[in-house]
């Protein structure tokens, strides 16, 4: 019988229908702990399907979900969290009237310490309603929220989604530095720029299924990948030395 890595996760042949037609197709790689692994794709290509599928909030057609060594296919969403798997959903999902610590709070019975130490602009608005902060600050506080919950595996959907590119480059390194404390990191990006410049594995999803999975390097020898299946015909092939946008 197969099983999952002793820390991290494994998907294998994981199909997901929505309203009866399979969006995720057969897909099966493994996201570590320690690593950030970056799962790319045009849109539409079933990446946040994907990710709720892993999560449990959506149901998996067909294949296995293993999470720290155990199969939660079938596990309740609760029941994954509680196993160490966190999830930041596109959209900055914060408790708009409440303060910026009461989110935190939320999420731990002990200090909140930590997410003021990675994210200090917080501290400063600890007091405020969280749904006065900028788009960044919301972003900082769901991934501060996320963090104190101690995750084995750290799922971002959309990380720079609606932000400058200076808050940006805020956020990236706390992403790397998380993953070099441990913690496996499942980033969803629609800017391959950022996303190269940060990740350890790729796995590049087309209409559903997995293209490419494997290192940033050996990515950047097959452009036409990023061509098809994430940028579209025609666009310029990103490069792990650009900028960001």
């Amino acid at each position: 019988m197969s099983s999952g890595p002793a820390g991290g996760l494994r998907l294998e042949g994981i199909t997901v229908h929505r309203a009866g037609i399979p969006v995720v197709r057969d897909v099966g790689f493994d996201a570590p702990r320690g690593a950030v692994t970056a799962l790319l794709g045009a849109n539409g290509a079933g990446k946040t399907t994907l990710l709720e599928a892993i999560s449990g909030v959506l149901p998996v057609a067909s294949g296995t979900v293993w999470f720290e060594g155990v199969d939660v296919t079938a596990a309740l969403p609760e029941h994954r969290v509680g196993l160490g798997l966190a999830h930041v959903e596109q959209g900055r999902t914060v408790f708009a009237d409440l303060t910026v610590e009461e989110n935190l709070r939320v999420a731990t019975s002990g200090s909140v310490a930590e997410a003021y130490r990675l994210f200090p602009e917080l501290e400063r608005r600890r007091h405020l309603p969280a749904g006065l902060l900028s788009g960044g600050e919301q972003q900082m506080l769901v991934i501060g929220r996320s963090l104190l919950m101690e995750p084995k595996l750290l799922m971002v959907d959309e990380i720079s989604l609606g932000l400058a590119p200076v808050v940006v480059r805020r956020l990236i390194p706390i992403v790397r530095l998380l993953a070099d404390r441990g913690v496996g990191i499942l980033m969803v990006e629609q800017f391959a720029t950022i996303a190269l410049g940060v990740a350890d594995r790729v796995v590049v999803l087309d209409r559903g299924s997995v293209v490419y999975d494997g290192e940033p390097g050996g990515l950047e020898r097959q452009p036409e990948l990023l061509h098809g299946a994430y940028l579209g015909r025609g666009s310029p092939t990103p490069s792990r030395r650009e900028g960001l946008p």
